[in-house]
């Protein structure tokens, strides 16, 4: 999740210089989404002392 939370990130900082407002938004909130389900996916891994598949 913490990687695609990043490229999408890293998208929004592009558009946002190339001037693509639109895009730059959209990138960001998709990031910040992405960014949100993490670390609640990560805490109840914690809490339930599973580990995710790597």
């Amino acid at each position: 999740m913490f990687n695609w939370a990043v490229t999408f990130f890293i998208i929004a900082i592009v558009a946002g210089v190339l001037g693509l407002s639109g895009v730059a938004g959209t990138a960001s909130n998709i990031a910040w989404i992405l960014f949100v389900v993490g670390i609640i996916m990560a805490i109840i891994f914690m809490i339930t002392g599973r580990r995710p598949k790597i």
